[in-house]
């Protein structure tokens, strides 16, 4: 068996309205300390989006998501913390700063790749 390491990981949702508490996941943040690494995937299904608020601002959410993945990647892209390692990228992430994406509880778990990990989850919990 190859050797696996503990990973974090967290949930992006998406809360078009706050006031009637319905959201619905888009992303998900996968942080591996051993491998220093840390990503987001994220999908947006506008048919939920407009399910829960016909009103919704699509691109800003989409701004949002895209945001958190370029903070994950680093560099330019990732604006404040573009010099920070990825554990602090990660725990800047799950911070709730936006009252329309929202990160969930932090969870952990195991894993070879955390790159495929983050895949995984996507298609687990968001898609």
């Amino acid at each position: 068996m190859s050797e696996r390491d503990v990973f974090e990981y967290a949930l992006l949702r998406v809360v078009p309205r706050v006031e009637r508490g319905e959201c619905f996941n888009a992303g998900v943040l996968v942080y591996c300390r051993a491998k220093s690494f840390v990503a987001a995937r994220t999908h947006l299904d506008e048919t939920k989006l407009r399910a829960l608020d016909p009103d919704a601002d699509v691109a800003g959410v989409r701004a949002a998501l895209r945001a958190v993945e370029g903070v994950c990647t680093g560099g330019e892209a990732a604006g404040q913390a573009a010099r920070d390692d990825a554990g602090r990228r990660f725990r800047w992430l799950i911070a709730p700063r936006s009252t329309v994406v929202q990160p969930g509880p932090v969870h952990t778990g195991l894993t070879a790749d955390p790159a495929v990990e983050a895949g995984r989850l996507l298609d687990l919990l968001v898609r």
